[in-house]
């Protein structure tokens, strides 16, 4: 071969590597949306009338039928979900030694030169470490806060990543490789200072229609996936079912039966990315039939 040519075949591999630069598995989405609902079980959400929008999502997507939360009350769940471990939280109070050291999605995503940000329904600001805010928004579900540092070291997250969710961006193609969205306690489905569980799945649903549904279209089109979670189920049971819902470019649609939790999901979204298996994750069953394998 002249050299000429190998000059340019071994140009254009460089080139290559940089653009992609893991084939960690047989799809890595260009993004990942995580949408995290509150304290209501499978039975709840699925064919209920006031979900109209989650159970679209669920006949054009993928549902997991045997999908379980981990922990009550909310706090663990999301730490879960997360970082693969409780942090020693059994509650939703105030984490101690935070600024956390320990692996998480966040920070795993980012050594290896992909992107992370969690976009909070009101959020004060960019970085903020309140505790709550305006009666609706909660640090407890906002777990990347606890891994925030002015001077990140490793397994930290700077402020940047600690976003409100209106900045999630209009322009999908500028979302990072992973975001995590959470609605405000009026719109998560937790309840707020509504009474009604009627209402309070109903506004839930149309705030996500609302919000959500075009980056549901865009995903399928363009190379990304949504995934529709909730922290825990409502009745502080030991089953502890919930809807999982996934719809994107490469999701096989259908309902799946394999059991599920927080920590098979995380497993789920390291894996595409080639990432390390932060804490419980590495022991969780990897999830099945959904993509190609």
């Amino acid at each position: 071969m002249p050299r000429s040519i190998q000059v340019v075949l071994a140009a254009c591999a460089t080139a290559f590597v940089a653009i992609n630069p893991t084939a960690a598995a047989p799809w890595s989405p260009s993004h990942v949306v995580i949408v995290i609902e509150e304290n209501h079980s499978f039975e709840q959400i699925i064919g209920d009338p006031d979900a109209s929008f989650i159970n679209k999502l669920a006949k054009e997507g993928a549902l997991f039928t045997d999908s379980h939360a981990l922990h009550h009350p909310s706090q663990p769940n999301y730490l879960a979900l997360f970082s693969g471990s409780t942090q020693g939280a059994d509650g939703d109070g105030a984490l101690a030694g935070t600024p956390l050291t320990t692996p998480n999605l966040g920070a795993a995503l980012i050594a290896k030169g992909y992107s992370f940000a969690g976009y909070s329904e009101g959020l004060p600001a960019i970085g903020s470490l309140r505790r709550a805010a305006e009666g609706v928004y909660a640090r407890r579900h906002n777990p990347w806060s606890n891994w925030q540092a002015e001077h990140p070291g490793p397994n930290q997250l700077s402020a940047d990543t600690n976003q409100p969710f209106k900045n999630f961006p209009s322009d999908f193609g500028r979302l990072p490789t992973v975001a995590f969205v959470v609605p405000d306690l009026s719109h998560d489905e937790h309840g707020g200072r509504l009474a009604s569980d009627d209402t309070l799945i109903r506004i839930s649903d149309d705030w996500l229609q609302r919000n959500l549904g075009d980056y549901a279209q865009w995903a399928v089109t363009h190379n990304s996936l949504l995934i529709v979670t909730w922290d825990e189920d409502n009745g502080d049971t030991a089953a502890n079912h919930i809807p999982t819902i996934m719809i994107g470019a490469q999701v096989r649609p259908g309902r799946y039966g394999q059991r599920i939790d927080h920590h098979s999901v995380l497993r789920m979204i390291e894996d595409f990315y080639g990432l390390p298996h932060a804490g419980a994750a590495g022991q969780a069953a990897p999830i099945v039939g959904v993509i190609p394998e």
